[in-house]
């Protein structure tokens, strides 16, 4: 069957209001593009109202937490250069600024590798609205020191046991990359991911600090963000190490039965990809040589189901028929 069958069935979906607020969908399979759809509705730059848009393929987009995917490939670029510490390492030897949080042997146990898999142990909670100031990573945005914030929570668990939600471990990445490479976040993206692959137009918003939000602040077009996943599919290009990409893309911790976490990726049986608030996706399929770029505007509702009925009642069932 021709790929106009698979656009067949996401016009049904649309039209029976399956998926609503879907702004964007592209999927590549075997290197071909099989459905691509440009959408309309109401859109946000993390909370700045942009008003009602109409999606292109040159349309930016938060991609939110996926952003934190990103984060991970840049911290294997960087790792491939010796710019940033293995991540066996212990994570605040590379924070000296924290001397007194070094001290604690429980803090001085906590590693990179607790930071890449969301594992630190510490308290941490995005169960409420990212508008409130009870919501962590909102929190940490408003702290004078944001890195002494995230560090200095107090110790809930063993590190490295147990998954826990947290953007402050992907802010302690970044700054690791930063640290490392001498460059503003955003700079050594585009120097070293988005421009080798013809990535032109992102944008990376910024705390009040001025730094980049290594949590959710990346905004791609719909093709920028399928770009990404493609690269994974790709088993990196040589734009990002192979061998960064086996381990990082690989289970290092239980969330839930068959969803698992590496390094700033979500792992499942047959997929690996990257989410974020609202339905943004990135699908990463390797047996079926598929991957796929989802935007939405579901955006702290707390059902945010548009992306996987796209995904799976849509792409999926379609593929196998």
């Amino acid at each position: 069957m021709s790929s106009h069958t698979l656009a067949d069935r996401l016009a049904r979906a649309i039209k029976q209001n399956q998926v609503p607020d879907l702004h964007a969908v592209i999927a590549v399979r075997r290197g071909q593009v099989i459905l691509e759809h440009y959408g309309e509705g109401e859109d946000f730059k993390l909370n700045e109202p942009l008003g009602h848009v109409r999606f292109t393929p040159d349309t930016l987009h938060d991609i939110r937490s996926v952003t934190k995917s990103v984060v991970g490939l840049l911290y294997g670029i960087a790792l491939a250069d010796g710019q940033v510490p293995e991540p066996h390492e212990p994570l605040l030897r590379h924070f000296p600024e924290y001397p007194d949080l070094a001290e604690d042997p429980q803090r001085a146990a906590l590693t990179v590798k607790h930071a890449l898999t969301m594992t630190l142990g510490l308290e941490w909670n995005e169960n409420v609205p990212y508008t409130s100031a009870a919501n962590s990573e909102i929190a940490m945005e408003l702290a004078p020191d944001r890195f002494r914030y995230i560090l200095q929570q107090p110790i809930v668990d063993k590190p490295g046991i147990r998954w826990s939600y947290c953007g402050g471990a992907s802010a302690l990445v970044a700054c690791l990359i930063e640290k490392g490479t001498g460059l503003a976040l955003e700079d050594y993206a585009r120097a070293r991911l988005f421009e080798p692959l013809g990535i032109a137009r992102f944008e990376w918003s910024t705390g009040e600090d001025g730094m980049a939000l290594a949590a959710s602040g990346l905004r791609l077009t719909p093709r920028g963000l399928l770009a990404i996943g493609r690269l994974v599919l790709d088993g990196g290009r040589g734009i990002v190490p192979a061998s960064w990409l086996a381990t990082a893309l690989r289970s290092h911790v239980r969330i839930d039965e068959g969803f698992d976490y590496g390094y700033q990726w979500y792992i499942g049986d047959t997929w690996m990809g990257g989410f974020g608030n609202g339905g943004q996706r990135i699908y990463v399929a390797p047996a079926l040589d598929l991957a796929v770029a989802i935007t939405a505007g579901q955006y702290n509702m707390p059902d945010q189901p548009t992306a996987s009925v796209v995904l799976d009642e849509v792409i999926l069932t379609w593929i196998k028929r």
